[in-house]
C-alpha cells in the first residue's frame, strides 16, 4: 500500500468526509480494533453506522417471543424518550417534575391494587421488577430481625419460601442477603406454589413466602388467596404470622383489567408488598420496576433514606443510585394515554392471540398444552409420550433460522425431566404476525416429522445454544 494512500484511509480530510461514501471510510473500509480505543478520531456519521450495522445482528426484538420485555412504543413515547434520556432520576432536587410524577405512578398503582388506606402507604420506582423484588425481600427481612430482636431471639438464620419455578431474582436475593431458599418442588399434580404442604416448611425463621402471578416457566398464576388461607391455618396451630410478597412481574398488570373478579392483591390481608415489572405489561421500554407495601408500618424506616425535595422531605427507596428518568415518564405516559380501558383492551388483545396460538398449537398431533395463555398471555406446551425422532429443541433451533425466538427448556427440581415450549405474547404480536408465526411451525413440524433419523444430541445442543 502506497504512503499516500495509507494516509488517505487511515486520515480522511474533510474534503474526503464529504464525498466519500460512508462504506468507504476509514472505520467501514479498514478494520478496527476490537479491545482497545482508537487512537484517532472519526466523523460521527461513520460511527454510527458502524453501531448501527454490528447491532444490526442481533435478532429482531419483534420476533423474540421468548422475552416478556416491552419492544414497541408508540412515536409520541419515541419523543419522550429521547427528550428526557438526560435526566438522573436520582437528583430529585435537580429534577422536581420527574420526582413527582414518579410519586403519582407508584401512587396510582397502589390504587389499581386496592392498597386499604391511600394515605397510609409507600412505594418506588425501581430498574425493574427484580430491584423491587429485592425490596420487597428486604423489607421481609427487616420485620423479622425487628420482631426477633424485641422477642430476645436470633436472628441468623432466616428462610423465605419460594415454588421452585420462581424467576432467578429470588435465588440472587437469597444469596446476596444471607437468607435460606426453601424451595417447594413443582410437580405434576402442582404445577405452582398453591399452598400444599406448607406446613412443612415454615417455622419461626421464615420471613415470608412469595407467591408468583405469573411463573415464569409457563405463566400460570399461583393462588395467592389460597396460599393465605393456608398461612391462616398455620398461624392457627402454631401462633406464627407469616406474612406474603406478591411477585407480579407480569401478572399484577394484567390481572387488574383483564381478570378483575380475582383476589390476589391487597385485598388479601396477609400480602404485606407486591412489585411488578413497568417494562413488561406496564407496556414501558425496558428499565422500570415498580413495589408498593400495604401500609409505612411493614416498610421498615430502616430501608428508607431521606432527601431534601424543594425544602421538603421526599423518602427514598432503591438499590440502584443513578438512572435515567425516561422509563418514570414513560410509564406516566402509558397511564394518560391508554387509561384502564386501554390497558384492559391491550391485555385482552394479547390474551386473545395466546389462546388462539394455543389453541391451534394443542391441537396438533405431536403436543399437548401445559399452560393456555388465559391468564396473562403466556403460554406452554410439551411433547406427547409418543417417540419421535425430534425434540422440542429441534422445533426451537428450525424456528430460529427463520427469525423466531421460541424457547425450550427442562422444567424446574422434580419436572427436570419435562422440556417445554414457551410464547411469550406481548403488544406488537399481531393476529396476522401470530398467523404467520403459526404457518413457520406447522412447517417446520411437518419438516421434523419426517426425518428418518433423530438429529444427534450434541448437534442439537449446540445449536439451540447459538
Amino acid at each position: 500500500m502506497s504512503e499516500m494512500y495509507r494516509n488517505a484511509v487511515e486520515k480522511p480530510n474533510d474534503a474526503e468526509l464529504q464525498i466519500s461514501p460512508v462504506f468507504a471510510r476509514r472505520g467501514e473500509a479498514t478494520s478496527l480494533p476490537k479491545f482497545s480505543i482508537p487512537d484517532d478520531m472519526m466523523s460521527g456519521e461513520t460511527a454510527y453506522q458502524i453501531v448501527h450495522d454490528e447491532a444490526m445482528l442481533d435478532g429482531n426484538s419483534r420476533l423474540n417471543l421468548a422475552t416478556f420485555v416491552s419492544t414497541w412504543m408508540d412515536d409520541h413515547a419515541q419523543k419522550i424518550y429521547a427528550e428526557s434520556a438526560d435526566k438522573n432520576m436520582i437528583d430529585k432536587d435537580e429534577y422536581p417534575a420527574t420526582a413527582t410524577i414518579e410519586d403519582r405512578c407508584w401512587r396510582m398503582i397502589a390504587d389499581l391494587w386496592n392498597v386499604p388506606d391511600p394515605t397510609d402507604t409507600i412505594g418506588t420506582s425501581t430498574i425493574g421488577s427484580s430491584e423491587a423484588c429485592m425490596l420487597g425481600g428486604l423489607a421481609l427481612k427487616r420485620l423479622w430481625q425487628e420482631r426477633r430482636r424485641a422477642e430476645g431471639k436470633s436472628t441468623e438464620t432466616p428462610n423465605l419460601i419460594l415454588s421452585a419455578g420462581v424467576q432467578v431474582v429470588w435465588e440472587k436475593f437469597c444469596n446476596y442477603w444471607d437468607v435460606e431458599a426453601r424451595y417447594i418442588p413443582v410437580t405434576e399434580e402442582h404445577l405452582v406454589l398453591d399452598g400444599y404442604e406448607l406446613e412443612k416448611y415454615v417455622d419461626e425463621n421464615t420471613i415470608g413466602v412469595v407467591a408468583i402471578l405469573g411463573q415464569t416457566y409457563t405463566g400460570l398464576y399461583e393462588p395467592v388467596k389460597e396460599i393465605a388461607a393456608k398461612l391462616d391455618e398455620i398461624q392457627a396451630s402454631t401462633g406464627l404470622d407469616v406474612k406474603i410478597h406478591v411477585d407480579g412481574a407480569s401478572g399484577a398488570m394484567v390481572a387488574p383489567f383483564c381478570q378483575p373478579e380475582l383476589e390476589w392483591d391487597f385485598k388479601v390481608e396477609r400480602v404485606n408488598s407486591i412489585s411488578t415489572s413497568g417494562h413488561k405489561y406496564g407496556l414501558v421500554y425496558p428499565g422500570v420496576g415498580w413495589v408498593v407495601w400495604r401500609n409505612t408500618a411493614v416498610c421498615p424506616e430502616s430501608l428508607i433514606f431521606h432527601v431534601s425535595y424543594l425544602g421538603g422531605d421526599m423518602p427514598t427507596l432503591a438499590l440502584n443510585f443513578s438512572r435515567p428518568g425516561s422509563q418514570v415518564l414513560l410509564q406516566y405516559y402509558q397511564f394518560l394515554r391508554l387509561g384502564r380501558e386501554g390497558y384492559r383492551l391491550v391485555q385482552q388483545g394479547s390474551i386473545d392471540v395466546a389462546t388462539y396460538l394455543s389453541s391451534e398449537i394443542g391441537a396438533m398431533a405431536p403436543f399437548e398444552l401445559v399452560s393456555k395463555g388465559d391468564t396473562i398471555p403466556v403460554f406452554a406446551w410439551r411433547m406427547t409420550t409418543e417417540k419421535r425422532n425430534w425434540d422440542l429443541y429441534d422445533l426451537a433451533d428450525r424456528l430460529r433460522m427463520r427469525g423466531w425466538l421460541v424457547p425450550a427448556y427442562p422444567m424446574p427440581d422434580d419436572l427436570s425431566g419435562m422440556i417445554v415450549q414457551r410464547i411469550v405474547v406481548r403488544l406488537g404480536l399481531s393476529q396476522d404476525l401470530a398467523s404467520l408465526l403459526l404457518d413457520a411451525i406447522k412447517e417446520e413440524v411437518t419438516f421434523l416429522e419426517n426425518l428418518s433419523a433423530p438429529i444427534p444430541r450434541e448437534k442439537k445442543r449446540q445449536a439451540f445454544s447459538h
